[in-house]
């Protein structure tokens, strides 16, 4: 796969609807767009309650979050439970991988990239920019990402608050018209979209900072989506049907892409309701049908 880079960040339609000037519209329909050839194997880490279309295999490290505020997670293709850091496939067993607004979650960067890179030939990378996160911050994000010449520039957070004062300042009169007017109108601006072949760029400024702080933010862990949310989660079903290649993911041998995320043994044997590595003994469960490579630690 040879990516071209100046055809990739838009489909024909985003770039009709931009024209228009119906940016809204186009941001909408990134999701539809995919730069691979139909029988490519396409990954998507973090895929949460709305995987991307093309997608053929999801993986995310919940069934239910709060980083998601509680949405659960669609698993309408094969799905496996785990951690980017520790990504339970083989070398190379993907042409593409998606991650998007996953990254920002990291405590561990470095690695995360470093493992979208062993398992895929190429792939996306979609965060919030650091402007918007520094101005806005979420409690669940730890990094601030924006790009430079085609480079990720990535900042880790001491905090969930970077800059309290400025945050103070933003909140008391702009925040209103910075969300409802400013980004809705013009949200490519206030994300990164990061295409990459072979390797990933990037420049990490503080490895020095911890990331381990805690999400002091409180939540009571349900779920209950409004008329207008359920109406939009039915559409998204549907086109989700529609677009998605359903046969082909149906008929997918998942277990032939694994392997152990411990100790990158490939032969893993599959039981009832577990599956073991056959070198260092490690058992992961499979619940709801998806196999579970996280353990207590």
């Amino acid at each position: 796969m040879n990516l071209d880079k100046k055809d990739l960040y838009y489909s024909s339609s985003m770039r009709l609807f931009l024209k228009l000037g119906m940016e809204s519209v186009a941001w909408s329909l990134r999701r539809l767009w995919c730069p691979v050839a139909k029988d490519d194997l396409v990954l998507e880490v973090g895929s949460g309650g709305n995987p991307y279309f093309r997608s053929n295999i999801l993986l995310d490290a919940y069934e239910v979050t709060k980083e998601r505020h509680w949405q659960p997670l669609i698993s309408d293709r094969p799905t496996v439970l785990g951690l980017v850091e520790k990504l339970p496939f083989k070398d190379k067993a993907f042409d593409f991988v998606i991650a998007s607004h996953v990254l920002e979650h990291s405590r561990d960067p470095v690695t995360f990239l470093s493992e979208l890179v062993r398992v895929a030939k190429a792939g996306y990378i979609e965060v919030p920019d650091a402007l918007f996160e520094r101005l806005n911050p979420y409690n669940d994000h730890r990094l601030e990402i924006t790009k430079r010449d085609d480079i990720l520039i990535i900042r880790g957070k001491p905090d969930s608050i970077v800059d309290a004062e400025l945050v103070e300042l933003y909140e008391d009169r702009l925040k209103p018209v910075f969300t409802q007017e400013t980004m809705r109108k013009h949200p490519f601006l206030f994300h990164v979209r990061h295409y990459w072949e072979s390797g990933i760029s990037y420049d990490y400024l503080n490895p020095e900072v911890s990331l381990t702080w805690q999400d002091k933010s409180q939540s009571t862990g349900d779920y209950k989506p409004g008329i207008r949310a359920r109406i939009a989660s039915s559409i998204l079903a549907m086109i989700r049907k529609l677009f998605s290649q359903n046969s082909r993911n149906s008929a997918l041998d998942l277990y032939a892409l694994l392997q152990c995320p411990e100790c990158r043994h490939d032969q893993l044997e599959k039981q009832e309701a577990t599956i073991r590595c056959n070198k260092c003994q490690a058992s992961y469960a499979v619940k709801n049908g998806m196999p579970v490579f996280i353990t207590d630690d």
